[in-house]
Formats: structure tokens, C-alpha cells, sequence
């Protein structure tokens, strides 16, 4: 990374603790890789814990208003109706096109093996490393794929903006690039570090040297910078994927909504939905029908809400499908129910799905790896047969 080379002291020393943040990284990894035939795979990782209950909102369950006064929306409020039980939130009304036209799903009440400690860190390490529980393996689930592609003319990966992810990580070779140096962060990463050091003076001033750069009105946490940027990564990947490379790999910040999740919520759901339409528009119509998108998070959030008007580390979240080829416009997955007996621990929405399968199916659709593969060396432990319900679904 070129770092300006005028920038204080303590605002190195800021940006060093920063990067070491996995529930908050400062740049957004692009990964591709090349396999055969035309279908391809994006998978994107939405980092810090993305609160499915407020993307889609299951509106019409009675408990819902309940735990979540301020949060919750009605279509009366501005709450897109889905199916007169889900509305998906309007800040990613740009999605709702997709949804009409049967190239957009949503995947309810999934997660991870992962429970209990609700750690970022560890969250994404089994979300991307595939396994049943956190281990010292340290390879990730789509660059073990990458060996079980029948026949692949290629196993060549490339890494755009910093080092591979856990998720592509492995003996299959990745390459890294690096794009443009400029700085930016979400509000939900920017309210992390005000915590985090604001009992800390030298790190405070720090942060308070970061927000101004060189006495100009452009910050490092600029959120409408980000937008842009995450479009332009996405525009690479599937301009990449118009080539030879078939897999591609990204990932979205900002979903760590602990306080005000209301107004944090629109920059990384803004940038969700710029990211799978930049991707629709940059692929021809063939490459397009070809195309599965799917994105994913490392676990959900509580049911209710807290007293900063946000949500804390949960379990049970939601997954995102899009594409040209799929039977879209529906949610797919059981719904467990919000009442109080119901939820897990008492406090989050229980999972009825392991996101697992869900990344699983993508890859026996759109690769045909045995369902054999896929469960004894991609996802160890894993569950799965080709009448999993997100086939059927897609």
C-alpha cells in the first residue's frame, strides 16, 4: 500500500490497528478464478454481520413490531411488499426490478455451524474456511473447489487490493493486485473505533487526524466514496468474467450495526444492491443467464433491538441469490417464528438452514462437483445431496 508519506504519526499507527479489525477491513478484496465452460460463481462476503431481519422484514409475524419498535417498517412506513409476509427494506429498493423479473431470491434463517461467542474474527473464519467448527485449517472452501471442478482448464486466481481472504486461500495459486490507495469507511466501522480508543488520547487524535486530510472537507470515512467503489469492483469482476476466469470474490463492509442501524444501514445496502446491478449491466445477456450471485454473511443479529437504536452479535442471518438462470422473486428456507420459545437462547432467530449447503448447491449447479466432493473435502462434515431445497429453489 502507497501510504502518503505526510500523514502525522499517529495516524499511522491508527491505520496499523485498523487493518488488523476483520469486522471493520479498510479495503475490499476482489478475487477471480479461471474454470471451464460458461457458467460462472460470484460470491460475496458481506463483513460484519449483515442484520437479515432488517433487509427482508418479516413484517406480517405478529411478535416482529414487538422486539424491534423502532426498527421495524410497514409497506404503510415505505416497507417494499415481497410476498405479503416479507418486505424488503428500501434502502435496497434498486433490487426490486430483480425481484419482479424472478432473478432475485432471498435465503432466510441460515447460518454457520459457528455459535456462542459471536466473535467477527472467528465468525468469518468458519464462514470462509467451510468446516463444521473453528480449526486450524486454514484454507477456504471456494479454493478447494477449485480442485474438484471436473476437468478445469485453469486453477489460476487473482487478488484484487490486498492479500487473498481465508475464503480463497489454499494450494490453488492466487495472485494479488493493487488498485487505488484512497482510505474509506462506513459509519458502522467509523462508530467502532470511536469506541474502541476513544479512552485511549493518542489513538482518539489519531482517529480525529484520519477524518481530515491535509485541512480539506474529503474524509477517510467518506461513506460516498464507498458506493463508487464498491460499484467499480464489481464492474472489474464481471468484466473479468466476460474473459476467462469463471469465480470471482468480494466483499462488502459496513453491516456491524450496533448503534443508529437505521441510517449505517443505508450505505452497505446501497452498495449491495450496486454491486449485483453493476454486475447485470457489465455481463452480456448470455454470460448474464449463466451467472450466480450469492452473498453471505458470517452470522445474523438479535431479534431485538438494543438501546442505541441497533442490533448485537446474533445467529441465525440471511443470504442473498441472484442471476439470470434462477427461479428467483421468492424466500426461500423454513421460517422458524419469532415467538419467545422460538428464538435461540432467547435471544436470536434460530437457524433452520447451514448457509453451508446453500454455497454448496451453487457449486454442484453451476460446476457439477460430486455431491461426494462437496461434502467430504469442501465443506468436511456437511450434510448434502442433490434434493437440497436450494436446488429446487434455483
Amino acid at each position: 500500500m502507497d501510504v502518503d508519506q505526510k500523514m502525522p504519526l499517529s495516524r499511522r499507527a491508527f491505520l496499523t490497528s485498523a487493518c488488523c479489525v476483520a469486522a471493520a477491513p479498510l479495503f475490499t478484496s476482489l478475487t477471480l478464478a479461471a474454470a471451464p465452460g460458461d457458467k460462472r460463481l460470484v460470491t460475496v462476503v458481506l463483513r460484519g454481520a449483515m442484520d437479515g431481519l432488517h433487509l427482508v422484514q418479516p413484517y406480517a409475524d405478529p411478535a416482529f413490531r414487538l422486539y424491534r419498535p423502532t426498527l421495524a417498517v410497514s409497506p404503510d412506513d415505505g416497507l417494499i411488499d415481497l410476498d405479503g409476509f416479507y418486505g424488503l427494506n428500501p434502502e435496497a429498493q434498486a433490487l426490486l426490478p430483480l425481484w419482479k423479473s424472478g432473478e432475485l431470491s432471498f435465503v432466510q434463517s441460515v447460518s454457520t455451524p459457528y455459535r456462542n461467542a459471536r466473535s467477527h474474527f472467528d465468525g468469518q473464519d468458519v464462514l470462509e474456511n467451510g468446516g463444521a467448527v473453528l480449526g486450524d485449517e486454514k484454507t477456504g472452501w471456494l479454493n478447494r473447489a477449485l480442485s474438484a471442478i471436473p476437468s478445469p482448464s485453469s486453477r489460476k486466481a487473482v487478488d484484487v487490493n490486498t492479500s487473498a481472504a481465508l475464503l480463497l486461500s489454499g494450494e490453488n495459486r492466487v495472485d494479488v493486485w493493487s488498485t487505488q490507495t484512497d482510505l474509506t469507511m462506513k459509519t458502522d466501522e467509523t462508530a467502532f473505533f470511536e469506541r474502541l480508543y476513544r479512552n485511549d488520547p493518542p489513538f482518539a487524535q489519531a482517529i480525529a487526524e484520519a477524518e481530515v486530510i491535509d485541512g480539506s472537507t474529503d474524509t477517510l470515512f467518506a461513506d460516498q466514496k464507498r458506493g463508487a467503489k464498491t460499484a467499480d469492483i464489481a464492474r472489474l469482476a464481471a468484466g473479468m468474467l466476460m474473459q476467462d476466469y469463471r469465480i470471482a470474490s468480494f466483499s462488502i463492509t459496513g453491516w456491524d450495526t450496533h448503534a443508529r442501524q437505521k441510517p449505517a444501514f443505508r450505505a452497505p445496502a446501497t452498495d449491495l444492491a450496486a454491486a449485483i446491478l453493476t454486475i447485470r449491466e457489465t455481463l452480456s445477456p448470455a454470460a448474464w443467464k449463466d451467472t450466480i450471485i450469492v452473498a453471505i454473511t458470517e452470522f445474523g443479529r438479535t431479534v431485538r433491538e438494543n438501546g442505541s437504536g441497533g442490533t448485537d452479535h446474533g445467529t441465525g442471518g440471511l443470504a442473498v441469490i441472484a442471476g439470470g438462470g434462477i427461479h428467483g422473486g421468492r424466500v426461500i428456507g423454513r421460517w422458524p417464528g419469532l415467538a419467545e420459545d422460538r428464538l435461540l437462547d432467547g435471544r436470536d432467530l434460530m437457524p433452520t438452514g447451514d448457509v453451508r449447503e446453500l454455497a454448496a448447491a451453487m457449486l454442484y449447479r453451476q460446476f457439477d462437483i460430486s455431491a461426494g466432493n462437496l461434502t467430504n473435502i469442501i465443506f468436511p462434515g456437511l450434510d448434502f445431496s442433490p434434493s437440497s431445497i436450494y436446488l429446487k429453489s434455483v
